[in-house]
């Protein structure tokens, strides 16, 4: 927040994603965490399985590095922005997922069994472009090379034709030579004039008399023949025909993309939430974190717990761990408050925050930087840290720490851990 910088965020502590899509979907899940256990229990489910098997979690990775953005890519279909390479990227992804399915087929947690499936639809969709689309097509869509060969005949016919007249071209210039005794001839072309004869200035004098002077240069004279310039029109009438046709068929496949823009989607979500899932099995693996319990009531029973963010930012083992007791239960009882005092830069606040953002975590789904954590759920939490004064309008440092503590606890509920220092 200072100085928006990422590294020392939580989201640098937490983000192992490989792909754009995981990492929106890592941001939205931190900003919007859950309030439900089964959704929760979802979550830890498939991070256990994928802390489990980590030959499994390892290729996931592997293969989730090789699938673009479907989000991005299916909305700029949508919209009619994307050009011949996002189609082939696009294509390229929907084509990996069922190798993706095949990977996950005998896993049991609800997000990789999400994955087990490919709507048959997509995969049609992703050799449908394949088989339409030229391997590297150009950025720009209309000057052509953007379509396969096959694909439509009128299309080859039009190819066949301008590559016909061009390689007569190509030839031109060895037989006008032969015809003209001018070996230093030249066959040219530019945006401006088009397809040219050049010869030097010096033997200008021995040109053909069916050639008509198109330009003088100060070394050189440019000419033009009859069929010279019927060729050069026929391939410029066939090149705007085969470039309309070939727009026209990309435009078709543009659409055809836009319509399964939702399911598209869908699946993007899907591949965006293993992805998550997969970075925070790897944090959990690394970092030695732990599978909070989440109950009913107010309970917060954490042992051993530890800052996610100030943990990685200093050497291993040199953070020191610490438990937090709060909340009644029919099994348990413990203090609803725990007023915490000490000397400046002894921990206090760093204490406060990582009890807030181990609830936060633990109802994002991800494990907990803890040797155990029972947790119930909460509907927000407050965190008041810091001296701050405002003295232009009257305001104390000791002023605005009640001012702040008051507004937490006058927006508290019976579902929530609040702290404030």
């Amino acid at each position: 927040m200072r100085d928006g910088s990422f590294h020392g965020s939580l989201l640098w502590a937490l983000d192992k994603t490989v792909t754009a899509m995981g990492g929106r979907a890592l941001r939205r899940w931190l900003l919007q965490p859950l309030l439900d256990r089964k959704g929760i229990g979802a979550r830890q489910d498939t991070i256990e399985e994928l802390i489990t098997e980590g030959v499994l979690r390892q290729a996931l990775q592997q293969y989730l590095r090789q699938i673009y953005d479907l989000e991005r890519l299916a909305g700029r279909a949508g919209s009619g922005t994307a050009n011949a390479r996002d189609l082939v990227a696009l294509a390229d992804s929907l084509l990996r997922l069922p190798d993706l399915a095949v990977l996950v087929a005998e896993t049991r947690s609800p997000y990789l069994r999400a994955l087990q499936t490919v709507p048959p639809l997509l995969e049609q969709l992703g050799q449908h472009l394949r088989s339409h689309l030229v391997e590297n097509p150009p950025l720009l869509l209309t000057e052509g090379n953007l379509i396969r060969s096959g694909v439509q005949p009128q299309l080859d016919q039009l190819h066949q034709q301008v590559e016909a007249d061009k390689q007569w071209i190509a030839n031109l210039e060895t037989s006008e030579r032969q015809r003209t005794g001018i070996n230093t001839l030249k066959v040219g072309y530019n945006k401006a004039f088009g397809y040219y004869i050049s010869i030097s200035r010096a033997k200008s004098e021995q040109a053909p008399e069916d050639y008509t002077r198109k330009q003088t240069l100060t070394n050189e004279e440019r000419y033009i023949t009859p069929e010279l310039k019927e060729r050069e029109a026929r391939i410029f009438s066939a090149n705007e025909d085969l470039y309309q046709l070939e727009y026209e068929i990309f435009s078709q496949l543009r659409a055809d993309v836009g319509a399964m823009a939702e399911p598209i989607r869908k699946v993007a979500r899907a591949v965006a939430a293993v992805d998550v899932l997969c970075g925070l099995a790897e944090v959990a693996v690394y970092q030695g974190y732990c599978r909070p319990e989440m109950v009913e009531g107010r309970r917060i029973a954490i042992v051993e717990g530890r800052h996610p963010v100030v943990e990685q930012s200093l050497p291993a083992g040199f953070f020191v761990p610490n438990s937090t007791s709060l909340g009644t239960t029919e099994t348990a009882a413990a203090p609803d408050l725990i007023i915490l005092t000490g000397p400046n830069a002894s921990g206090k606040s760093c204490y406060l925050r990582q009890v807030g953002l181990i609830q936060l975590l633990a109802q994002v789904g991800s494990f907990v930087p803890a040797q155990t954590a029972t947790l119930g759920i909460c509907d927000r939490i407050f965190t008041r840290v810091g001296a701050v004064d405002d003295l232009a309008t009257g305001q104390s440092t000791f002023m605005v720490e009640m001012n702040e503590t008051a507004n937490i606890l006058n927006h508290a509920t019976p579902r929530f851990p609040g702290t404030a220092g």
